[in-house]
């Protein structure tokens, strides 16, 4: 197996992380690049659920290695609760394991407190975010006011470093928001022992990826979120606060562009939206909620219903485009088993024209009429499927649309949560 950088390629919530595990069994080291514990990725193996927000989803295969890049905001307290927990039911994690990249920044209180005032002062114009400190501390990443892994591990310069950041942060706190500045004394105790436990997985991931590389191991780099909650590619402004294009995969770990290979697309075989945004497919009826609770659609991170709709041609050709896409795993089509029909979005009409892309204007999607083609359903169940030629004529009529549409051929199709149900078509 070559390289591969798994996406989403809507808005999220696609099933990355069964992807991700599927794949990991032909590989040696999954790398995790950007975003941070807004994700909530969940592998289901032998029946059990496990939702992991910040350690790479391939951490259930015993035998592989795990690399929490630079491109991701890492908050120790989560990922340490990962840690036990994973312990706890039987996952040893250790240094052989288990790599943080030591150039990873560092979410603070100073972030989630930032998160919160900022998303209550907004009213109904707030983004909808988790509440994690994800955008203030890659804000302060950009503003060069963020804090390291490295830095953890140095109480000097942790020390140093978060004074810095409470000069900046802390007026603001008191002055736009009346609230109470933090002190930093608390807050560098918390951390150093953050970093006394957190010591032993802590390396130079950029260069332990080229070592491995030059090793001949196969890498998987995972993505988190969604191509269209891109920070430049999305609905901006209702997008997450980072790259989750597959671009963002070299920078994010530290590798270059060249050892990429190919570049999987995960897709839900419908649509579906966490958060404020414009939802073109968007089902606010009796359709929509079945579709939610016959998909589970429930935010593992925050528990937050997902906004339901019929599959958009236009987000996923975006994706397509901007990605690079060489295949496509289709996730959650069992979902669609008991349906009499199903729609597809093919285009959007925008002011008397056709559009078969997500336009990067937002008052152009918030104006966007789906242009619906309408196909039979297969009315059987899936979940036991094991081969194409085992899936409904139906099911496999309505793949072939979708990938027509999209320009991208088909390579994994996911009939279940289990690993086992997973078809193979790529080569």
């Amino acid at each position: 197996m070559s390289n591969t950088v798994v996406i989403g390629s809507q808005w999220g919530d696609e099933g990355k992380a069964k992807v991700v595990d599927f794949l990991t069994l032909d590989a040696d080291v999954v790398v995790r690049f950007q975003g941070g514990a807004n994700a909530g990725h969940t592998v289901v193996i032998d029946g059990q659920s496990f939702v992991f927000h910040l350690i790479p989803s391939g951490i259930m295969h015993k035998d592989k290695v795990c690399a929490i890049g630079n491109g991701v905001v890492l908050d120790p307290s989560q990922l340490l609760a990962e840690i036990g927990e994973l312990e706890k039911r039987g996952v040893a994690v250790t240094a052989d394991n288990l790599k943080i990249a030591d150039n990873a920044q560092v979410v603070l209180p100073f972030h989630k407190v930032a998160d919160r005032l900022r998303e209550e002062a907004a009213g109904k114009r707030a983004i909808g975010t988790t509440g994690r400190g994800i955008g203030p501390c890659y804000s302060d990443k950009v503003n060069r006011l963020g804090v390291r892994v490295s830095a953890l591990l140095d109480e000097s310069e942790l020390r140093e470093r978060l004074q810095v950041l409470a000069d900046s942060r802390n007026p603001e706190f008191v002055k736009l928001y009346g609230a109470e500045p933090l002190e930093t004394e608390p807050i560098v105790r918390e951390y150093v022992e953050y970093g006394r436990r957190l010591a032993p997985y802590v390396c130079d991931v950029a260069e332990y990826l080229y070592e491995q590389r030059k090793a001949g191991k196969r890498l998987v780099f995972e993505g988190a979120q969604g191509t269209i909650l891109d920070v430049d590619h999305g609905t901006y402004p209702f997008v997450t606060s980072s790259n989750t294009v597959a671009g963002s995969a070299a920078c994010g770990s530290g590798i270059g562009p060249t050892a990429i290979d190919r570049v999987v697309g995960v897709v839900k075989a419908y649509t579906t939206r966490v958060g404020n945004g414009p939802f073109p497919t968007e089902l606010d009826g009796a359709e929509g909620d079945r579709l939610r609770e016959l998909g589970n659609e429930f935010g593992a991170t925050t528990g937050r219903k997902r906004r339901c709709g019929w599959f958009d041609a236009p987000v996923v050709r975006r994706a397509a485009i901007v990605n690079g896409l060489t295949h496509l795993a289709m996730t959650k089509v069992d979902v669609l088993d008991t349906f009499d029909t199903i729609k597809i979005c093919t285009g959007y009409m925008i002011d008397g024209r056709l559009h078969r892309t997500i336009p990067n204007q937002l008052s152009l999607v918030e104006r966007a009429e789906p242009v619906y083609e309408e196909m039979p359903g297969w009315k059987k169940s899936t979940c036991r499927c094991k081969t194409w030629e085992d899936l409904p004529e139906e099911l496999r009529a309505y793949l072939n649309r979708l990938s027509e549409l999209v320009e991208v051929p088909m390579g994994w199709i996911s009939v279940g949560p289990g690993r086992e149900q997973t078809i193979v078509l790529a080569k």
